[in-house]
C-alpha cells in the first residue's frame, strides 16, 4: 500500500493566462455598477413585463419568441427576491428599493462577459493562433453596443452566448481524437446549446441550421472515408442524429412544457386561447366552468364560442333589435331579431338546446344526451327566438345567408331553424356533445348550409358587433365554422321569467375536465405564429441595410435631470473593421476559387479546408443573422444586428493571420502588417473609451462634449443646454 501511494501527491495544471484575463476584463466591464442606473431601460419595459407575470405564475403569450428567454430573466429576478409587484409601465421609472436590480440583469450580464473568452477559444477550435484568438476576444470586449446590450434585462447576449457556446462545442467535438468517447459530450453540449438557443429567440433556428449544414457536411466525409469501419460510421451517424436533431426537438418541447407549468393562473392573454385551454387555468374562466355539465343535454343552457382564430374570441348572441328592412345599398332583408357574434361575457349570449319534437326546455332526469348527426333547435334565453336561417342575403356577406331569430310576421317565410350536430374533433360516430372539448359545426338542414362567423363587422344598427352568417360548405373556410359549449348548466325552468333568473344563477355538477400538455403546447405554438400584434413605426426603428455603417442609434436611458445618458451606439472603429474582414474575405475566396478552377493551387489542401471552414463559421453565420431581416416586415432595431456582428469580429484577426502567413512573404510587407494592426487595435481602444460615458452612462458630459459626439449626423445623441 505505501508503495503505491507517493507522497506528496502533485496536479499538474496549463493555465491560458491570457484566456484569464481576458474574461476578468469581460466581467469587469459587464458586471460593474451593473445596478446603474435604478431606471427602467429600453426594453426593460418590455421584458420586465413577462418577468413579473411569471412570479404571479399568470399565464401569458408572447408572440415574438419561445419562452426559455423570459424565464431565464425570472429566475434571476427569483433570486433576487422580486414578487413581480412592479408596474412596467414606462422608460425611466425608478426601481423601489425592494427591487434588487442586480439580480434582474446579473444574468444577461453574465453571458455577455462569457461570449469574450467563448470566442478567444472558438477561434483555437477553428485553427488558428492564440494571437488570433486574443485579437477576437479584443474586439467583443470592447465594442460598446456589445457591453450595453449586456448589462440591461435583455436577451441578445443570452442568445450570442448560447450560439457560440453551440459552435466552439461542436467544432471541439469535431477536432477531438476519434478514440475518445468524451468527445460525444461535447457534441451533446452543441445540440443542448442549440435547443436552448431557439428556446431564447427564434432568431437562434438561422445558427441552428448553419451548424446542422457544416455537421451535415462532416458527416458526408466520415461516410465517404473507406479508413473508418460501417459499424463506427454508424454508430456516429446515430450518435449525431441523437444530439443535434432529437435532444434539441426534446429541448424545445421542454421549455414550454415548464413554461405550462409554471404559468397556472388565468391573465390578461387568456381570450386568445381556445375554451378547453383557459379552462385548465386557475381562476378566470375556470372559476365560472368549474363543476359545469360535461355531456350537452337536451334542455342544456349553453353559450357557444366562435374556434375562428381570431384576435378577440365572440360568442354567439342575440338580442331584441331586428335587421333594417332595407340596407344603405337597397337590399332587403327578413326584418328579423339580429344574431350576430359579440366579443363580451353577456346574459345574451345563452342559448338552450331544444328537441324538434318536444316543447319542453328544460333537461330530462337522467339528462338526455346531443350526439354526433342529431337535429336540434337552438333558442335564445332571452327573447326566445329560435335560431333561424333563409335564402335571404346576410347583410354585409351577400353570398352567404342571414342567420336570424325567427320572427313570424306572416307573409310566408316559414321557419326554417333545425340544425345538424357535426362533431368534428369526434372519435366515434355517435360521440356525445362534450363542453368545451367538442368542436362543433351547425349544419342548416334545409339549406346544408354551415352557421360561420364571417367576421366582417355590422354597422352602427348592429351595434358594430360581427356578422354570424350560413355558408355552404364547399364555400366555406374551415377555420371559422366551429363552435364550442363554453359555459353550460342545467336548465330547470320552463317559464320564461324563471328562466331569465336562472341565466343569471348557474347550477354546477362536479366534473374533472382536463385538457392535455400536448393539445396546450400545438395550441400555444399556432397562437405564437397567428396571433401577431399590430408593429407601430419607432422613433429609433431602422433598416437592416442602415446597421451595416451604423446610420442608427438607439437612446436606451436619459437622466430626468442631466445630460447623463445610455446609447446603443457601437464601436465605430471595429465596425468598420468588421466590414472591411468581410468585404475582403469575399474577394479572397473569389480570387482562390477561380484560380483553383483554372488549376492553380495557392494553397495546400490543410490551409483551405481551414479556409473554407472559417467562411462557413463566420461568413455563413454573418449570412443567417442578417439576410433573413432583409425579408422580415417588422420593426427592426439596431441590436438586431448584434449577433451577426459578432461573427464577423471572430472572423476578421483570422483572416488576417491567413494575410500574414500565407499571402505576405516579405518581411518588411509583414512588420508593415503588424504596425497597421497594432494602429488598429490603439485605434479601437481609444473609441471605446470615447463612448464609455454613453455606454455606462457616467461620467456626465456637457452640451458641447455631447455634440463632439455625434459622428454621424444621423445619430440621435440628447442634450441640455444649460
Amino acid at each position: 500500500m505505501s508503495a503505491m501511494l507517493q507522497l506528496p501527491l502533485v496536479v499538474t495544471a496549463q493555465v491560458d493566462l491570457v484566456l484569464v484575463l481576458v474574461s476578468l476584463l469581460a466581467l469587469w466591464t459587464r458586471l460593474s455598477r451593473l445596478s446603474y442606473p435604478n431606471a427602467v431601460v429600453f426594453d426593460e419595459v418590455y421584458y420586465g413585463q413577462f418577468v413579473s407575470l411569471y412570479m404571479k405564475r399568470v399565464f401569458f403569450i408572447d408572440d415574438s419568441g419561445p419562452p426559455l428567454g423570459h424565464m431565464i430573466l425570472a429566475l434571476g429576478a427569483y433570486l433576487g427576491g422580486f414578487d413581480g409587484n412592479f408596474v412596467w409601465n414606462r422608460i425611466g421609472a425608478e426601481y423601489p428599493s425592494s427591487v434588487s436590480v442586480w439580480s434582474l440583469r446579473v444574468l444577461p450580464a453574465l453571458c455577455g462577459a462569457l461570449c469574450v473568452p467563448l470566442v478567444y477559444l472558438l477561434t483555437l477550435e477553428l485553427r488558428f493562433s492564440h494571437l488570433s484568438a486574443l485579437g477576437a476576444a479584443v474586439l467583443l470586449l470592447l465594442e460598446n453596443s456589445l457591453i450595453v446590450q449586456s448589462r440591461f434585462m435583455l436577451l441578445e447576449s443570452v442568445l450570442i452566448f448560447l450560439v457560440l457556446l453551440a459552435f466552439f462545442s461542436y467544432l471541439r467535438f469535431h477536432n477531438a481524437p476519434t478514440s475518445s468517447w468524451f468527445r460525444y459530450v461535447w457534441l451533446l453540449l452543441s445540440g443542448v446549446s442549440c435547443a436552448a438557443a431557439i428556446g431564447v429567440k427564434y432568431m437562434g433556428l438561422f445558427s441552428y441550421l448553419l451548424l446542422l449544414g457544416v455537421a451535415f457536411l462532416h458527416t458526408w466525409n466520415l461516410v465517404g472515408d473507406q479508413s473508418v469501419s460501417h459499424l463506427n460510421v454508424c454508430v456516429q451517424c446515430v450518435c449525431r442524429v441523437v444530439c443535434l436533431l432529437v435532444v434539441p426537438v426534446l429541448l424545445y418541447v421542454f421549455w414550454f412544457y415548464l413554461h405550462l407549468s409554471l404559468l397556472n393562473r388565468s391573465g390578461p392573454h387568456d381570450q386568445l386561447m381556445s375554451s378547453a385551454f383557459q379552462a385548465s387555468l386557475q381562476g378566470g374562466l375556470s372559476r365560472i366552468t368549474q363543476g359545469q355539465p360535461l355531456e350537452v343535454a337536451y334542455g342544456s343552457q349553453v353559450t357557444l364560442r366562435s374556434s375562428a382564430s381570431q384576435l378577440i374570441p365572440c360568442w354567439l348572441h342575440s338580442h331584441k333589435a331586428n335587421y333594417p328592412v332595407r340596407y344603405e345599398n337597397g337590399r332587403g332583408s327578413s326584418h328579423q331579431q339580429q344574431v350576430t357574434c359579440y366579443p363580451f361575457k353577456d346574459v345574451n349570449n345563452w342559448w338552450i338546446i331544444k328537441h324538434p319534437g318536444r316543447q319542453e326546455l328544460v333537461v330530462d332526469t337522467p339528462p338526455r344526451p346531443v350526439r354526433h348527426g342529431d337535429v336540434i333547435q337552438l333558442v335564445h334565453g332571452m327573447t326566445s327566438r329560435f335560431l333561424n336561417s333563409h335564402d335571404v342575403a346576410a347583410p354585409m356577406s351577400p353570398h352567404a345567408q342571414e342567420v336570424s331569430g325567427y320572427v313570424d310576421f306572416n307573409v310566408s317565410m316559414p321557419a326554417q331553424n333545425l340544425w345538424k350536430v357535426d362533431i368534428s374533433n369526434r372519435e366515434a360516430e355517435s360521440e356525445v356533445w362534450k363542453t368545451i372539448l367538442s368542436e362543433v359545426r351547425l349544419v342548416h338542414v334545409n339549406t346544408s348550409a354551415v352557421l360561420k362567423l364571417s367576421g366582417v363587422s355590422l354597422p352602427e344598427w348592429g351595434f358594430r358587433q360581427l356578422e354570424v352568417v350560413a355558408e355552404k360548405l364547399f364555400k366555406a373556410h374551415g377555420s371559422s365554422l366551429g363552435w364550442n359549449v363554453e359555459e353550460h348548466r342545467y336548465g330547470t325552468s320552463q317559464e320564461p321569467k324563471e328562466r331569465e333568473a336562472e341565466l343569471h344563477s348557474p347550477t354546477h355538477i362536479d366534473v374533472d375536465r382536463k385538457i392535455s400538455f400536448w393539445a396546450k403546447f400545438l395550441e400555444l405554438q399556432w397562437k405564437m405564429l397567428a396571433v401577431k400584434q399590430e408593429e407601430s413605426e419607432h422613433k429609433y426603428s431602422s433598416a437592416p441595410l442602415e446597421w451595416i455603417t451604423m446610420e442608427t442609434n438607439i437612446a436606451y436611458w436619459l437622466h430626468a435631470t442631466t445630460n447623463a445618458q445610455i446609447h446603443l451606439i457601437g464601436n465605430p472603429v471595429s465596425w468598420g473593421v468588421a466590414n472591411l474582414s468581410l468585404l475582403a474575405y469575399q474577394l479572397l475566396a473569389a480570387v482562390y476559387m477561380l484560380r483553383r478552377r483554372r488549376g492553380f493551387k495557392d494553397l495546400p489542401d490543410a490551409v483551405w479546408d481551414q479556409f473554407v471552414c472559417l467562411g462557413c463559421v463566420c461568413v455563413g453565420g454573418w449570412v443567417v443573422n442578417f439576410v433573413p431581416f432583409l425579408l422580415m416586415e417588422k420593426t427592426l432595431f439596431l441590436y438586431h444586428y448584434l449577433p451577426a456582428l459578432c461573427y464577423l469580429y471572430l472572423l476578421s484577426p483570422a483572416l488576417l493571420e491567413h494575410t500574414h502567413t500565407h499571402l505576405l512573404s516579405s518581411v518588411t510587407h509583414r512588420c508593415a502588417l503588424c504596425v497597421c494592426v497594432s494602429a488598429v487595435l490603439l485605434s479601437v481602444f481609444v473609441s471605446y473609451r470615447t463612448f464609455c460615458p454613453l455606454t455606462y452612462g457616467s461620467p456626465e458630459l456637457s452640451a458641447n462634449q455631447l455634440r463632439g459626439l455625434r459622428w454621424r449626423d444621423t445619430w440621435d445623441i440628447l442634450y441640455r443646454r444649460r
